[in-house]
Order: C-alpha cells, then sequence, then structure tokens
C-alpha cells in the first residue's frame, strides 16, 4: 500500500511539474495560435538570470526570481517582434524561426561554459513534511500548489479579464474581433510575453529540485508539446488532465522500466493522441492537427 501511495503522490508532484513547465507554451498556443518553440530557451534563460542575480549579485530571493520572470516577459517581446512578427500567419515558417531562436539560446550557453555542477537554485520552502509514512521535500508540495494557483489563475484571466477575453477572440474568430478594434500585434505580444513569463516562474520553480541543465530546455519543449497536444488547447482542464496522466504514467514507467522512459512516454501519447482525437483529449479545434 505504501508503494501505490509514493507512486500517486510522486506521480502528483510530476504532474505539477509538467504542469508548471507546459503552461507558458500552451497559453501562448491556445491564446494567439502561436507555436513558440523557443519555449525551453526562455525556460533556461530565465533559470540562468534568476541564478546571476542570486548568486553573483546577492539579491534576495524572491526579488532574484521577479527578476528573472520581468527578464523573460522582455525576451518573449523581442521574439514576437524580432523573430515570429515577421513570419506571422506562416506556420511552419513560425515554428521553424522559433525553434531556431531557442536552440541558438541553448546552445549559446553551452557554448559559454554553463554546463558545470555551480548552476543551481535553491529551494523557495526548505524542510520535509511527512505525510503518513512517506516523508516528502516542502518544495515539492509548494510546486503542486503554484500549480494548482496558477492553473486556477489563468483560467479566471481567459474568462474574467478584457486582455484574456479578448486574446480568446484572437485565437477563435480573429477576422471578427479584428474588426471589433481589437489590436493584432499587441494581443499577440501580450500572449508570448506572458508565455514567456509562466516559463520563468516554471524555472524558478522547477530548477531548484535538480542542476539547471542545458538538456532540459530541449525536454521542456517536449514536454510542453506534449501536454499541450494530448489535453488540447481550448481548456486549462484539458491540460491539467493531460499533465496528471503523464506524471503518473512517467513515474510509473520510471519504477518499472526506469527513469530513461520518461521521453517514450511523451512522444508515445503525442502520437496517439494525433492519430485518436488530433484535438486533444478535452479540445474542440479539429485543424488542431494542422497547427502542430
Amino acid at each position: 500500500m505504501s508503494e501505490v501511495l509514493s507512486v500517486l503522490l510522486y506521480g502528483l508532484v510530476q504532474a505539477a511539474v509538467l504542469l508548471l513547465v507546459a503552461l507558458g507554451f500552451s497559453v501562448t498556443f491556445g491564446l494567439s495560435g502561436i507555436p513558440n518553440f523557443a519555449h525551453g530557451g526562455v525556460y533556461i534563460l530565465s533559470g540562468f538570470v534568476c541564478w546571476y542575480l542570486l548568486r553573483k549579485l546577492g539579491w534576495p530571493h524572491l526579488l532574484a526570481a521577479a527578476g528573472g520572470v520581468a527578464v523573460a516577459a522582455v525576451v518573449g517581446v523581442l521574439l514576437y517582434w524580432l523573430v515570429i512578427r515577421p513570419v506571422r500567419r506562416l506556420v511552419l515558417a513560425e515554428v521553424i524561426a522559433t525553434f531556431a531562436a531557442g536552440v541558438a539560446m541553448l546552445e549559446l550557453f553551452r557554448w559559454m561554459g554553463l554546463v558545470t555542477y555551480e548552476f543551481n537554485l535553491p529551494p523557495v520552502v526548505a524542510g520535509s513534511v511527512t505525510l503518513g509514512e512517506l516523508a516528502v521535500d516542502a518544495h515539492r508540495l509548494a510546486v503542486v500548489a503554484a500549480a494548482a494557483g496558477l492553473g486556477l489563475l489563468l483560467w479566471w484571466f481567459g474568462r474574467a479579464t478584457r486582455t484574456g477575453l479578448a486574446l480568446r477572440a484572437m485565437a477563435q474568430e480573429e477576422y471578427t474581433a479584428l474588426s471589433l478594434g481589437i489590436r493584432e500585434d499587441f494581443m499577440a505580444t501580450v500572449s508570448v510575453a506572458l508565455g514567456s513569463a509562466l516559463a520563468a516562474v516554471a524555472a524558478v520553480l522547477v530548477l531548484p529540485l535538480g542542476l539547471i541543465s542545458i538538456n532540459l530546455g530541449y525536454d521542456a519543449m517536449l514536454v510542453a508539446l506534449a501536454l499541450t497536444v494530448v489535453g488540447g488547447t481550448e481548456r486549462t482542464a484539458g491540460l491539467v488532465l493531460a499533465a496528471l496522466l503523464l506524471g503518473v504514467a512517467t513515474v510509473v514507467a520510471s519504477v518499472v522500466l526506469g527513469p530513461h522512459w520518461s521521453e517514450v512516454i511523451y512522444l508515445a501519447a503525442i502520437v496517439a493522441v494525433l492519430a485518436v482525437r488530433p484535438s486533444g483529449i478535452l479540445g474542440r479545434l479539429k485543424e488542431l492537427e494542422e497547427r502542430v
């Protein structure tokens, strides 16, 4: 029984990690239709910025985290105007351009030698909590709470704020939204900046669980794509459900088969969902397979 509880608990923690990592990509893609494949690069960039402000400049942890989020948002604005805007509405060109930008960021970090064990972030919450017979890091529980809070906040943002409603209108009926005076470039800029800021929030919360590794940028992109495809782009509930399914599945696969099977789970989920239900488990857009 304790083993089952352990799998379920760590499956929940893994689901929260996956949800945090994927939120930025999914929000940008779902609200503006922009597939920002530079997501992994922004994720790792935010981690390095937070590390530099914290370790080299001596900023307080919370202020360094806020600095990382601010830098990521600015990078998102630059990404839109310098990389995405020139190829806007050319979906394949958007994918190639943003993917190239993301790879360029990650490989620049590798070229700069940012690959040693000194690059790590401290936990947001120290200590551990005992749940029955299981001892769990308090930081992991904080990650679960943060994922739940961000999910609810984004659900509210998309339905109760003028900006969120405008972004949803652009995604659902672009030309009608334009005829009502919604500014396309402004909304798209907000969408990419918001997604980049969410990637930074994920970095601040998730990277303390290990080292700031450049390869994690590529993993983040795969996770984001898997959850977006599996859950669908229209509902936050779809993303949460996908995170829960893949989180538990990867923990079970790690216990039974080994930790290196996580990537196989993500890729298999993408292929299976695109073959059976291209719009995602809770999605409704039939053309999603054309946008991925």
